[in-house]
């Protein structure tokens, strides 16, 4: 069978674009909007997309208040409550969450995601990241936040630890024998025991072994950290490529380290970020975008290049060009993004700002034929397994990707009519990881 497409829905803001909230017919309040998103979840089911994927934040974004009091990012709900509540109205979507390796434990993320793969019958994913904002820090005792590399070393031991925790009780452990009284087989039970560098867990976790075997692990970014660590534990890899030849690499590069290390290359789905804007011609697509970047201040655009940058931006000249930027603690990956694109475009500090303010990634705008054209040619060259859609406002945008782009990739063979199982391991063609302590 030809590759197909593989499309998760980037559902956390709602809308990654700034101005989302004040496009005409939007819903302002989409983040917070429960009976909305339950109508947009049940929407992306009906266009067969593998997953809703909720990224998260751990503080009110580091902007100041003049550019924050613009942003419909400033709150949303807690993840895993949120797609809880998703779970019992919908029957095959993929539930994705961030939970972050930085600030949580991983007893409390183990049984998190256990709970969320049983109540939703086998469809829960974990986003693992390291958490780059400093203000995040304080939200969690500390005054400095956690160097670069070290996070992603704590990572990779709290990646151990979380799927041993998993993997505590065999599938069979549970023999729930009335008649003899015996609840469970203790032969069935591991303990963990885990003494490392960074974490001491005992186990074994409090709840049977996920429906799945583990939720689908899943991974952003793409410093060297990164891609190494992605290389070793992710199954699916939201990246952030600007053009089809960055995708190219980052695809060729990621796939050769998992085989290096021994595994199958089709066992990992790289789906990167794709903003799409949708119109009956190419014009009237452009003008969407155009009416949503019109809708950015300057205030919160300029706060969010210094965000990217992670560099006070605010007196820089807006009509000149980028100065030099010191490398920082924070994200290194999307500060190099940043600067590739003021290179590669020639902005000035305001349109380079504007792009930030609204969003700077990956766009498809257009027609459903050239946007289809456009996925196939990513799929096809690999340049990605697929990609994670960011809708430009709600309804809407999401609206018009389900009932236009989607008939169209159906028709080409490029995307599912129906799903392949129940899982989401099942639907994104994963194999269910084997217990490591149970054969």
């Amino acid at each position: 069978m030809a590759r197909q497409l593989r499309l998760g829905a980037f559902m956390r803001p709602a809308s990654i674009h700034t101005g989302a909230w004040r496009y005409p017919g939007a819903w302002p309040d989409a983040n917070f909007n429960f009976p909305g998103l339950r109508r947009l979840a049940q929407k992306l089911e009906q266009g067969r997309f593998d997953a809703f994927f909720m990224a998260d934040h751990l503080a009110v974004l580091n902007m100041p208040v003049e550019a924050l009091k613009r942003s419909h990012t400033a709150t949303s709900f807690e993840p895993f409550t949120l797609l809880s509540a998703l779970a019992g109205t919908t029957e095959h979507i993929g539930l994705v969450a961030t939970a972050s390796t930085t600030f949580d434990l991983p007893y409390h993320v183990a049984r998190r995601f256990a709970s969320l793969d049983h109540i939703s019958g086998g469809r829960a994913g974990w986003n693992i990241v390291t958490t780059s904002n400093p203000d995040a820090a304080l939200n969690f005792g500390l005054t400095d936040h956690v160097e670069h590399d070290e996070r992603y070393h704590r990572a990779r031991e709290f990646y151990d630890v979380v799927t041993g925790l998993w993997d505590s009780w065999a599938d069979d452990a549970f023999i729930r024998d009335v008649e003899s009284g015996i609840f469970f087989d203790p032969a069935g039970m591991h303990v963990l025991d885990h003494k490392g560098e960074s974490l001491s867990v005992r186990g074994p976790l409090n709840i049977a072994r996920p429906v799945q075997g583990w939720p689908v692990i899943v991974q952003a970014g793409s410093s060297e950290a990164g891609r190494q660590l992605a290389a070793e534990t992710a199954e699916a890899v939201f990246t952030a490529p600007a053009t089809l030849a960055d995708g190219q690499r980052f695809y060729a590069d990621v796939k050769s380290r998992m085989e290096k290390l021994g595994r199958n290359r089709d066992h990992m789905k790289i789906l990167p970020a794709a903003f799409v804007v949708i119109g009956d011609t190419l014009e009237e697509a452009k003008a969407k975008r155009s009416k949503l970047d019109s809708l950015v201040h300057y205030d919160s655009a300029i706060a969010s290049l210094s965000i990217a940058l992670g560099h006070d931006a605010s007196g820089f000249d807006p009509e000149g060009k980028l100065p030099p930027i010191p490398e920082t603690n924070q994200s290194r990956s999307g500060r190099e993004r940043v600067l590739q694109l003021a290179e590669r475009e020639g902005l000035t500090v305001r349109q380079l700002a504007q792009r930030l303010g609204g969003y700077a990634g990956l766009a498809f705008v257009g027609t459903p034929q050239t946007i289809a054209d456009a996925m196939a040619e990513w799929l096809h060259t690999e340049g990605s397994d697929g990609f994670n859609i960011m809708f430009p406002y709600l309804p809407g945008g999401l609206d018009d990707f389900v009932d236009k782009v989607v008939p169209v990739l159906q028709e080409r063979g490029l995307f599912r009519r129906e799903y392949e199982g129940k899982t989401l391991r099942e639907n994104l063609g994963l194999p269910r990881p084997a217990n490591r302590f149970f054969a």
